[in-house]
């Protein structure tokens, strides 16, 4: 027997088969269209194009496995955060998604902040309200679209809208739900006093649920379209970084993790609720039931691999970058890149913070422009460790994960500017591995997620910090945290 984790990403959504042991029997990603960028900062997609993607994704790795729907006993989602999706009283989208990179939502920001105040927003939700979170979105179309607004009648996430063509049900879970600043992350609900001061209606919202609960079956359309048979449940879920710190077994404490996509994320398991006062880091609901997590955000970390290789390297294999780079000195010759290509969350929250290389001279190479862009990602990813350390998370090791993992350089990059042994799994599969196991949990395969993560998950391979280069990313590091400082002030000019 099997179980299914469906991850609806950026780029593509990801199907996977996993057995009762945890082992992989196949997995299917189907590409998604491009993100429509209208204007600097705006980012859209089509849910119908996730829906059209995961139809493709589920049927292809039943069908490249040999699996019958039949056999497969449950499913789990996961999918890109704070995404907003607007259906209408008969289910339809009512317009394209504003997604999680999207940022144009600052004077929504500020008014929120105006009239409920910042020390209110974070008793009621224990974060920071910012551009690429769901409320401000749903906002600012109340604000500029408000034929949408009026139309709607339902919001969902992005994996959301995936559960709802899959089951006909409205529901969402408490880790993706904690990332909408309508959610009290503390009571693991939505946040009446949110709602209610911004005149929102309460039945705009799913109900939540625990991720590894059961939220629907398939329905006969769904199993028709997927492959999948009738009746299979689904469960809750999580947001993509809660369900691959699941798959990356961060769900008890003392472990951190790294996770290197698009974004880049440091997150940590926590017993508690904990809030950094100045809401540089997020304090969300995690997957495992009772349990919270605080994790740090690079908007732009594979982002500037993926920018540079399409804009300046079109053709390009990212190992043929990365191999280019390791042939660079270290510290690149006094070059720094700042990853803020779509603003910064940790943990600067500034949607108007731009990206760009400091220190460049004539002497420098394509080599050394790549290396300090690989850098630049990792000390961004180190100002996140730092907070959750500040924070009552220490870690003497780091779980890497996502398509950083895949490179031994990045590794060892990462292991230098950390000055952390660096851990790679069995499964690098991240977030579709977690949504998986959060299905066996639900089906009652496993009593509890930390019980099946402990199960199935294995470390496999280590690399520990060289001294040398340690030092000299120190050194770096602190240059590096002095440059965003120094140009704040021109970014309001820009």
């Amino acid at each position: 027997m099997y179980w299914m984790g469906v991850d609806v990403g950026t780029g593509g959504t990801r199907a996977l088969l996993v057995d009762e042991k945890g082992g992989i029997k196949g997995g299917v990603t189907a590409p998604h269209e491009e993100m429509r960028m209208e204007r600097p900062l705006w980012a859209e997609q089509r849910p119908e194009d996730w829906w059209q993607a995961a139809q493709k994704a589920i049927r292809g790795v039943l069908t490249d496995s040999k699996v019958s729907g039949k056999k497969v006993k449950g499913v789990g989602l996961s999918g890109q955060m704070h995404g907003l999706v607007l259906l209408d009283e008969a289910g339809k989208v009512v317009r394209p998604a504003l997604i999680w990179c999207d940022q144009r939502s600052q004077p929504q920001v500020d008014r929120i902040n105006q009239l409920i105040g910042k020390d209110n927003i974070l008793s009621y939700t224990a974060n920071p309200v910012l551009t690429g979170f769901t409320l401000p979105k749903l906002l600012w179309v109340r604000d500029n679209d408000p034929q949408s607004y009026n139309r709607a009648r339902m919001v969902l996430l992005p994996k959301d809208y995936v559960r709802f063509e899959l089951t006909g049900a409205y529901a969402s879970d408490v880790s993706d739900a904690s990332g909408t600043a309508l959610f009290d992350v503390v009571l693991r609900r939505w946040s009446h006093q949110m709602l209610d001061r911004l005149k929102l209606d309460r039945a705009l919202l799913p109900r939540v649920h625990e991720s590894s609960e059961v939220t629907g079956q398939v329905t006969s359309r769904a199993a028709e379209l997927t492959g999948l048979a009738e009746g299979t449940p689904v469960a809750a879920g999580g947001g993509d970084q809660a369900s691959s710190a699941v798959g990356n077994g961060i769900v008890e404490p003392g472990a951190v993790s790294c996770t290197l996509g698009t974004s880049g994320v440091v997150f940590a398991h926590m017993d508690r609720p904990n809030y950094d006062p100045a809401g540089r880091v997020h304090t969300f609901c995690h997957a495992v039931k009772d349990a919270w997590h605080v994790m740090g955000v690079t908007q732009g970390a594979g982002l500037s691999l993926q920018w540079f290789r399409n804009q300046l390297a079109p053709g390009t294999s990212y190992d043929a970058l990365t191999a280019e780079a390791a042939a660079a000195q270290p510290g690149a010759r006094g070059l720094f890149w700042l990853p803020y290509l779509m603003g910064e969350r940790t943990p600067h929250l500034d949607s108007a913070a731009r990206g760009g290389w400091i220190g460049l001279t004539a002497k420098h190479t394509r080599a050394d422009l790549i290396r300090s862009l690989l850098e630049g990602v990792c000390y961004s990813q180190k100002d996140c460790l730092d907070i959750i350390d500040q924070m009552g998370a220490p870690a003497n090791s780091v779980r890497l994960s996502g398509g950083g993992a895949k490179s031994a350089f990045w590794r060892q990059l990462f292991a230098d500017v950390f000055g952390k042994r660096v851990v790679t799994l069995a499964s690098q599969e991240g977030s579709a591995y977690g949504a998986a196991l959060l299905a066996m949990v639900a089906t009652g395969v496993y009593a509890s997620v930390p019980e099946v993560c402990r199960a199935v998950i294995r470390e496999v391979d280590s690399v520990t910090p060289r001294p040398h280069e340690s030092q000299l990313y120190r050194r770096g590091h602190e240059v590096y945290r002095s440059l965003y400082p120094s140009l704040k002030p021109l970014y309001g000019l820009l």
